[in-house]
């Protein structure tokens, strides 16, 4: 059986040029980029790697390949990762890594911002088949989940616990990580605004018009989706 994740990381090595700053993301995807990198000597020498990842960046290092830290940076050539779902227009949910508020970061900094997948991961629409992860600073804690049930009536929060110690589970900015389980998900640009204005919520796993271009890999092959002009 064919790995369309490899596939679709071997058409996100044409994205790429010696001397490019690339930002990636996590998941196995972008584990098959930086390998694919890393075999081509001209670009494994030339290229500058920033990870939102703390999995990735020990993997780059590991490799042996150059790695900056994005504390250094304001601008990437490219951003590459995965997600849990994307649909026509290049909106997605990343919803898995709890670590969106990084991947939003260095997206943002990007030039192209490019979600790889297997044709799986697409769908014309945005469901509610995954949640909407929020980071939350923990000041805030009571406010939100007052706000949350009045914003969206029906929706369930669950706070994401640690399975390797007692209590909640913390981001890397040291903060709360919720899940919010919609029976259906609102409208997408309503979405975006309504959470975002809540005061403590640092960041959620919507990446409402973000991405330039997608990589879908499935058995008819690899197909590049290009944006619509925004």
């Amino acid at each position: 059986m064919a790995d369309y994740k490899k596939e679709a990381a071997k058409a996100a090595l044409g994205f790429i040029r010696q001397g490019h700053t690339i930002g990636l993301g996590a998941g196995s995807t972008v584990v098959h980029l930086a390998d694919l990198i890393k075999q081509n000597r001209d670009l494994a020498e030339t290229v500058t790697f920033v990870s939102s990842s703390f999995k990735t960046n020990n993997y780059l290092v590991e490799n042996k390949l150059k790695v900056q830290s994005a504390l250094l940076i304001n601008k990437l050539d490219c951003y590459f990762d995965g997600c849990d779902q994307f649909d026509s227009q290049l909106n997605a949910l990343k919803s898995g890594g709890g670590i969106h508020t990084a991947e939003k970061i260095l997206a943002a900094m990007a030039k192209d911002f490019v979600l790889m997948g297997d044709e799986g991961k697409f769908v014309p629409k945005l469901n509610a088949a995954y949640p909407l992860v929020i980071e939350i600073l923990p000041l805030a804690l009571q406010m939100i989940l007052n706000r949350l049930a009045t914003e969206f009536p029906g929706a369930e929060v669950k706070f994401r616990m640690s399975n390797q110690k007692d209590g909640a589970l913390i981001s890397e900015n040291g903060n709360f990580l919720a899940d919010i389980h919609f029976a259906e998900l609102p409208d997408l640009q309503d979405l975006n605004i309504r959470v975002k204005m809540i005061p403590g919520i640092v960041e959620h796993s919507l990446f409402y018009k973000m991405a330039t271009k997608a990589i879908i890999a499935g058995e008819n092959g690899v197909r590049i989706i290009e944006a619509p002009v925004r």
